[in-house]
């Protein structure tokens, strides 16, 4: 890599408010807040609307789309066409 042109990469906190959980990672993100964390070493803190602890398809709670269920809908709203 060359030298200077690259953003500092370094530990990061990132904490999910909807959640409240936060995790200790490497980041080229960078931020004025900081939070000490269980290590005891304050490190930057940038906060997150979804994580993989809030985001619902990694929670389970994520909803199936009966997408077979819209085609008979539409089929018998606007009934089938025929195959040429």
């Amino acid at each position: 890599m060359k030298p200077g042109i690259h953003p500092a990469y370094g530990p990061v906190v990132f904490r999910d408010k909807a959640a409240g959980t936060a995790f200790l990672t490497r980041s080229t993100l960078t931020s004025d807040r900081t939070i000490e964390w269980e290590d005891g070493i304050t490190y930057p803190v940038v906060d997150v609307e979804i994580s993989s602890a809030s985001h619902p398809f990694y929670t389970g709670t994520a909803r199936v789309l009966d997408t077979a269920g819209r085609v008979d809908r539409f089929e018998r709203r606007y009934g089938r066409r025929g195959v040429n």
